[in-house]
């Protein structure tokens, strides 16, 4: 048995919750060792103006208060996104919340975007370097008369530190945010809030990029709506997806029933299918991230092939533990010598068509 599966075998001992601390812990401890990869600049590669190392990085969630977002960085990772986090902390939804789906290498989670707000999370960044590439999830509080004001709030708080936003209406621990998804609201929200990024791009004359993120549980139609939208204005790129609402092919029956999003595992199939099928609807050059269920360098060039530029991953390291992102990084460059490729960007798109075909 590995360091690591002693480690794993330790923190199941704890609740899911007590268990992430304690790993947050560790790392801000250093107790979790930097892993040291020889760049390969097969993997390396420019995104929304952005030059990534490599394209594997920490989804948020796992680090909400940009406590460990450069520790996170020395696991491997080509980039880390702290969040999500709102203006005003907020203890988010009551204890148990989070419950391990162990047979599926599964997550449930009703968090409810608890953080210590604005404040907290920037104080953090401000000590970090410039040259990490951190990317900040924003946020509306529960209890907010104006979401919409409160991802603006976020734009301009976070402009000097953060090196991409990601702006989150796809998680379904809030309520009601997900109506954001809809067309007319969704226009709203990234008219206000790429006006943000304007006035504070000519304010600092440096150019921040925005992304959206987007729920799984979407139809057809709102995808089309979507990609309308997304085509329409100066967005920067999609992530692709959040949580998943849908219990279908689990093992784990007892903790099914548990409300909240699933992620890991399970989520694989049913986000990659969006992935394409989203691809398929913005085009070629629109950026992607692609998130669910990464757990090896193969799911995340299966997330490439079907249509994105970079991959992302949390729930995964829970079962496999924090050597995973070197893990994967090494895998894609092993890909590369096995495939001939010159760059990882080589197999973009090559599975598009496949994965859209299937019904979400």
């Amino acid at each position: 048995m590995t360091l690591a599966d002693l480690a794993r075998k330790g923190l199941f001992l704890f609740d899911p919750e007590t268990a992430h601390g304690l790993s947050i812990a560790a790392l801000k401890g250093g107790v979790i060792p930097a892993c040291r990869l020889r760049a390969d600049p097969r993997l390396r590669q420019t995104i929304a103006g952005l030059e990534f190392a490599n394209p594997i990085g920490m989804a948020a969630g796992y680090d909400k208060n940009a406590e460990v977002p450069e520790a996170l960085i020395r696991l491997g990772f080509g980039f880390a996104e702290i969040g999500t986090v709102t203006p005003k902390p907020q203890s988010g939804n009551p204890k148990p919340r989070i419950f391990r789906l162990t047979a599926d290498e599964a997550v449930i989670n009703r968090l409810g975007f608890n953080n210590e707000g604005h404040a907290a999370a920037l104080r953090r960044l401000q000590a970090c370097s410039r040259q990490s590439l951190i990317g900040v999830n924003i946020g509306a509080n529960k209890d907010s008369e104006d979401r919409i004001g409160d991802y603006v709030t976020g734009i301009r708080t976070f402009y000097d530190v953060a090196r991409y936003f990601t702006a989150n209406i796809s998680s379904p621990n809030t309520p009601g945010l997900r109506d954001l998804q809809a067309r007319e609201s969704l226009a709203a929200l990234l008219s206000a809030v790429l006006s943000a990024r304007d006035e504070q791009e000519a304010r600092s004359g440096r150019r921040v990029p925005v992304f959206l993120k987007i729920a799984p549980d979407l139809t057809e139609e709102g995808l089309d709506d979507i990609a309308e939208v997304a085509l329409a204005v100066d967005l920067d790129g999609l992530i692709v997806s959040n949580t998943t609402l849908s219990r279908d092919g689990l093992t784990d029956r007892a903790q099914a029933g548990e409300a909240g999003g699933l992620s890991g595992r399970p989520l694989f199939e049913k986000s990659t299918t969006v992935l394409a099928k989203m691809r398929q609807r913005v085009g070629q050059a629109l950026p992607i991230i692609g998130v669910g269920g990464v757990n090896s360098a193969e799911t995340a060039a299966e997330k490439i092939r079907a249509g994105a530029d970079l991959v992302q991953l949390y729930s995964c390291m829970v079962y496999a533990g924090p050597g995973l992102p070197a893990g994967i990084v090494k895998g894609l460059s092993a890909l590369c010598d096995r495939e001939g490729l010159a760059s990882i960007r080589d197999i973009r798109c090559s599975r598009t068509a496949y994965w859209a075909e299937r019904k979400i």
